[in-house]
């Protein structure tokens, strides 16, 4: 019985994606301002978002946007309750017939 070698397959180099639109299509010589420019009228919220989260105030990370994050937290636990409930008032259907 031979055994068998397993060898490296050379890897291969992925060809560039050429853009759609003459707008979008850079140069290698460009310069990439990503980092300071705004997307479409939009603001970078990151900063102010960590200044946010990593605050020491007691709150636990998933409550600290507020109303929004305590609304959903309370309606996802009230869904997870029901169909834990749900699941058990079927196992005993399913054992009683």
């Amino acid at each position: 019985m031979r055994r068998q070698v397993f060898r490296p397959t050379p890897v291969r180099s992925q060809p560039k994606i050429k853009s759609p639109l003459p707008s979008q299509r850079t140069t290698e010589s460009e310069p990439s301002s990503h980092s300071h420019v705004q997307t479409r009228g939009m603001r970078n919220k990151v900063p102010e978002l960590q200044k946010l989260f990593q605050k020491e105030d007691g709150v636990p990370v998933h409550l600290k946007l507020g109303l929004p994050d305590e609304v959903l937290y309370r309606t996802t636990m009230a869904l997870t309750l029901g169909g834990i409930l749900y699941v058990f008032v079927a196992l005993y259907k399913s054992m009683r017939t």
